[in-house]
């Protein structure tokens, strides 16, 4: 096992090895000299940074800008490769994304890590480091996110809400733990996200799901801890969200998960949209 500590003092441009972590672990708030590219072959994570939080599972991949304050959550045991690259192969216009990871970007990976910590950054390692960079800048972005508004008050609830996704408190109640009125609450709201506060909720919801069904937990036992009063009405959510069943997510048989995009909605005056699926 490799830590970013165990580098040399001056590798090469490019540089990268294959890393482990048990689950439960917690990689605190940090960043790295370098732009991060991390592929993750076994179990689950979730990537924070500092407005925005990504849960991530096997044969996808993440890239995070050198500087960039980010933490890591290990939901499961983690298998992984980590590559480093120097900010003067990447540029400026390389942001923060997460992407499935195509077999060329896998290949180029195994690549660099076999060269280990010491090697001379020749011409044909010049053209392996610039086409891997090029893959990670044309890699189709995956919308498994969550995005975390400025205001500080609503990203106290948000942050509320991520903690213990299943909590069934209407909008009146996290409207007054922010100190607003609830017609204030839910205008700011939807200016700073782009979309309903049920909306999101539901979705912070479905992406946690995915997170413990894939890990092994049952699909009864998740609609119940996540808000939903049976296992038809939150596999009809998850559906609707990401195209798949959990059944066929926990078969392990899915494709990488792709969100359908979330669309603002009408809201009742509890605050629950229109035919939710039957959560609590």
């Amino acid at each position: 096992m490799k830590r970013t500590a165990d580098l040399p003092p001056h590798p090469p441009p490019v540089v990268g090895f294959a890393d482990c972590y048990v689950g439960g672990f917690v990689d605190r708030f940090h960043a790295h000299e370098r732009g991060q590219l991390s592929l993750f072959l076994a179990g689950s994570v979730t990537v924070s940074t500092q407005d925005r939080r990504f849960v991530l599972g096997p044969g996808q991949g993440m890239w995070i800008p050198a500087g960039m304050i980010h933490e890591a959550d290990c939901r499961t045991d983690l298998v992984f490769q980590v590559v480093y690259i120097d900010p003067g192969l990447t540029g400026a216009d390389l942001s923060c994304r997460m992407f499935d990871v195509s077999s060329l970007m896998r290949g180029l990976v195994d690549e660099i890590i076999a060269m280990g910590f010491d090697f001379a950054m020749d011409a044909r390692m010049a053209r392996i480091a610039r086409l891997l960079v090029d893959e990670i800048g044309r890699a189709p972005r995956i919308a498994d996110r969550l995005m975390l508004p400025s205001d500080p008050r609503l990203r106290r609830v948000c942050e509320a809400i991520t903690a213990r996704p299943g909590d069934c408190r209407d909008i009146d109640y996290w409207a007054r733990e922010a100190g607003m009125a609830r017609r204030t609450f839910t205008r700011l709201f939807q200016q700073e996200m782009g979309l309903g506060f049920a909306a999101w909720r539901r979705r912070v919801r479905v992406i946690e799901a995915a997170s413990r069904i894939a890990a092994g937990q049952s699909i009864a036992e998740v609609a119940f801890d996540l808000g939903y009063d049976n296992a038809g009405s939150f596999s009809t959510m998850f559906q609707r969200t990401f195209g798949v069943s959990p059944r066929t997510l926990r078969a392990g048989s899915s494709p990488a998960l792709r969100p359908y995009p979330v669309l603002p909605a009408r809201q009742d005056d509890d605050g629950a949209e229109p035919g939710g699926g039957g959560e609590r």
